[in-house]
């Protein structure tokens, strides 16, 4: 697993909208979710900002079943 520390630090974005939704899931759901869950986050903190607001705060779809029912979960 990735140091919690640094993963506080990719989900520091610079725009308020993903700092509130990466950082809630890192502080309340990423500790509790299983290794597949977990591997999705670090895959997904790994895209770029603009692909990621679409992917969390519009109609941007992803493929993997995986990452889309992940995306769901940080924006709950």
């Amino acid at each position: 697993m990735i140091e919690y520390a640094k993963l506080h630090w990719q989900c520091r974005r610079g725009t308020k909208e993903l700092d509130f939704l990466l950082l809630r899931y890192l502080d309340i759901k990423y500790l509790l979710a299983d290794k597949e869950e977990q591997s999705c986050f670090i895959e997904l903190l790994a895209l770029e900002d603009d692909v990621l607001l679409g992917l969390l705060l519009s109609d941007v779809t992803i493929e993997s079943v995986a990452m889309q029912a992940l995306t769901r979960k940080i924006f709950i």
